[in-house]
């Protein structure tokens, strides 16, 4: 596994995206400490897989839209924080 810069990271992009291509994790550090994680595609699957493999989830048969968002009657979130707000100044 690589650990580079987010400098370097900027400055040579290409480069260690072919090597994240190529298979390898490339882990992104900022002053030190670790911030991201470049890994290759298949690899995020692998938890998922895993996951269908001991049936604790089940992928879906087909996609679905989401539902419309119910609409609340009454005042707003906004207007109830400002009432609050009020309140106590």
């Amino acid at each position: 596994m690589l650990r580079i810069g987010v400098r370097e990271l900027r400055q040579n992009a290409s480069k260690y995206l072919a090597r994240v291509k190529a298979g390898e994790t490339v882990e992104i550090t900022e002053r030190g400490a670790l911030v991201a994680r470049l890994v290759p595609p298949h690899q995020g699957d692998a938890a998922r897989d895993r996951l269908i493999a001991a049936g604790k989830l089940r992928p879906a048969a087909a996609p679905r839209r989401l539902p419309a968002p119910l609409v609340v009657e009454g005042p707003s979130a906004t207007d109830v924080l400002d009432e609050l707000r009020a309140d106590r100044g």
